[in-house]
């Protein structure tokens, strides 16, 4: 049965760094939200120019294990040109250093992110993460700053098709993290899942509540 808020079939693209890429050791939220869309009766294409294999074949994505956000930001134009997803899920917050201050120049690179996917696409539904914290400290120390700031930067704007998510709140990175305390395991990949998918089930009910 389709999906009550979905019209039609629509394309999303993971975008971020290793915990949205995955590993040999520890788990995406990929596999875990491509199976709560088929479950829930949603027709989605995962799209992207990295490939990511699980258990329901090829799942394609924008993540860059072991890259900063500012990586994204410098060739953001040219692969949303080559894959202008409807769904944008951008979870972009680690692989920084506490002592280089990196809070400024993050919120800077995701306000163009998103400006140019909307240039490009001024239809595309972005959701920004406010990103799962770490016990890897203390170079993970500058997470909390970075969270409110995300979320400031989001309900601050006008942009009507830009959500925030909060994948910060309830994560544990005791009980959700590998032994490096960054990557998710298994609980924890299906707790981002969860919260993805709870967030664009909100985003497409507003946006078609818009349209009438």
């Amino acid at each position: 049965m389709m999906a009550e808020t979905q019209e039609k079939r629509f394309s999303v693209m993971g975008m971020g760094d290793s915990i949205t890429e995955g590993g040999d050791e520890f788990n995406s939220y990929l596999y875990p939200l491509w199976q709560l869309f088929q479950r829930k009766g949603y027709e989605v294409d995962f799209i992207g120019p990295r490939e990511r294999m699980t258990p329901a074949g090829v799942l394609r994505h924008c993540g860059f294990s072991g890259k900063p956000v500012e990586y994204i930001e410098a060739r953001v134009d040219s692969l949303y040109r080559l894959y202008p997803a409807d769904i944008v899920l951008l979870h972009a917050g680690h692989n920084h250093f506490a002592d280089q201050q990196p809070v400024d120049g993050m919120i800077k690179a995701y306000q163009h992110i998103i400006s140019t996917i909307h240039t490009i696409n001024p239809e595309a539904l972005v959701f920004i993460a406010q990103v799962t914290p770490s016990g890897k400290l203390p170079k993970y120390s500058y997470i909390p700053e970075l969270n409110r700031r995300i979320a400031e930067m989001v309900t601050g704007g006008a942009d009507k098709h830009l959500f925030l998510v909060d994948m910060a709140t309830g994560h544990d990175w005791r009980t959700m993290t590998i032994h490096d305390r960054v990557h998710p395991n298994q609980k924890g990949a299906k707790r981002m899942a969860k919260r993805w998918f709870k967030a664009i089930k909100k985003g497409l009910k507003s946006m078609k509540e818009r349209k009438k």
